[in-house]
């Protein structure tokens, strides 16, 4: 580039070249000079709560008279604009950056100085303007908060709540639906596909519970603990006022935190939060995983549903479909269990008064709370919805079934039913017909204690209430 596409700025360290059409000053720059580490930025939903942030911690100053109203005004105005998705481009900070997420929090306040400064016809300062009574200390920890806090109540939530009602009424519209149980993976007593799938419905909605549960810590803020969680240069009303504030403008319960000094120094909340999906992730890859054994086949497989057909599964075997969204779903929850790990460690890595991992946590949170809330839409509507009960297959494999002589335990003993069991895996007999020969029971009687149905509902089959002891 020539000399006339840069800009010089200055800041506490001395002169520095900005690209001309940058929004972002000297500090932001240097962050991009000295961390060129991964390409990723920051997520938009992250920027979007800084901005958020600076909006009212802008009207708050101003209320308490620390702030020129007409500067307000302007702050305020550019950050709606943030929020609104303006500017994307202006905040290429990389995550792997200074602990503390300094460059971000200047970044932001950079480009909303300068936003600020047009809409004022004023010059309106990144730090004593902008920054008024907060510190990158304050600020970062509570964009982790409040951009996880919204982003798990405006899209995970209904998201999961979405997937366990497709579940729902998945299994409520095949009631009849009966098929081979297994555990081990090896053939065992007969279910229904609607009590099957009513596991998958409520491992998902435990989920949102586990969400729920953990908000109110994330619902308490750090802003106005300033550096080290003292409250330096913030007015004494500030934190009550900016968390009103913010509660008002989200709808969200944000409060101060009984601490301080504990948002600072650790981020044990975001933590917390991040096991919970991580569990959200290990049922949402047992249902995925459940769901490609269930279409395998579809000759040579299980072949008990079918799955939609959505693309073409082989660039060399025509005809092939394979179950990709079962398939994207597991590698969802590979890569927030991944997360977690990464959340833990940057959690341990608090020293004294403050934790120095953020930029990390904050990036490796929100990026598992979006691949949840994406997947789990995509299970519901591509997957489970409309897959297809292959109820041929299912009888089929019932028909064989020796495990099924398990009902005839308390009539015939376990010995004898064990026998009959491998009579008819050794012969590949139907169990009823091995059981006519061996029982002693007559047809009718088996084909009643056999129903694979009827064995779907519990309790002791062929056996009078209060007589089996």
């Amino acid at each position: 580039m020539s000399q006339d596409d840069y800009r010089i700025e200055k800041d506490s360290m001395g002169e520095l070249r900005v690209p001309v059409s940058a929004l972002y000053a000297a500090q932001t720059q240097r962050a991009i000079d000295n961390f060129p580490v991964s390409g990723l930025a920051l997520p938009p939903a992250f920027i979007r709560a800084i901005a958020r942030i600076k909006q009212c911690a802008a009207r708050v100053n101003v209320a308490l008279g620390h702030l020129d109203a007409g500067k307000g005004e302007a702050i305020m105005a550019a950050a709606e604009e943030i929020i609104g998705g303006a500017y994307a481009d202006q905040f290429p900070v990389d995550v792997f950056q200074t602990g503390s997420g300094t460059s971000t929090n200047m970044n932001v306040n950079e480009v909303l100085a300068t936003l600020a400064s047009r809409r004022a016809g004023t010059p309106v300062s990144a730090n004593d303007d902008v920054n008024m009574g907060q510190s990158s200390n304050d600020v970062i920890p509570t964009a982790i908060h409040v951009s996880a806090a919204l982003a798990v109540n405006e899209h995970l939530i209904p998201a999961l709540e979405h997937l366990a009602a497709t579940i729902r009424y998945k299994g409520l519209a095949h009631p009849k639906a009966v098929k081979t149980g297994r555990t081990h993976l090896m053939d065992a007593m007969p279910v229904r596909l609607e009590q099957e799938l009513s596991g998958w419905a409520l491992q998902v909605a435990n989920g949102v519970d586990r969400l729920r549960a953990s908000l109110p810590r994330l619902y308490k803020l750090g802003q106005g603990g300033t550096a080290v969680g003292t409250g330096i240069n913030a007015d004494p009303a500030f934190a009550s006022s900016f968390a009103e504030a913010l509660a008002d403008a989200t709808g969200l319960p944000f409060r101060p935190n009984d601490s301080f000094f504990e948002s600072l120094s650790c981020q044990d909340a975001a933590v917390e939060l991040s096991g919970q999906l991580k569990t959200i992730a290990v049922g949402i890859m047992k249902i995925a995983n459940d769901l490609r054994w269930m279409n395998s086949g579809p000759l040579a497989g299980l072949g008990e549903i079918e799955l939609p057909a959505l693309q073409p599964g082989s660039s060399i075997m025509p005809g092939k479909v394979n179950p990709v969204i079962p398939e994207a779903a597991c590698m969802v929850a590979a890569q927030v269990i991944g997360n977690d790990a990464a959340i833990t460690v940057a959690g341990q890595s608090g020293s004294f008064q403050l934790n120095v991992m953020l930029p990390v946590i904050a990036y490796n949170l929100l990026q598992s709370i979006e691949l949840l809330a994406n997947i789990a839409r995509l299970l519901a509507d591509k997957a489970i919805a409309d897959f297809r009960v292959r109820e041929d297959n299912l009888r089929r494999a019932l028909a064989t079934n020796p495990i099924l002589v398990t009902a005839l335990n308390p009539v015939i003993g376990y010995l004898k039913a064990a026998e009959i069991a491998k009579t008819a895996y050794r012969t590949g007999r139907p169990i009823l017909e091995v059981a006519i020969e061996m029982s002693g029971l007559d047809r009718a009687e088996l084909e009643r204690l056999l129903d694979p149905a009827a064995l779907t509902t519990g309790g002791i089959h062929g056996v009078p209430a209060g007589a089996a002891g």
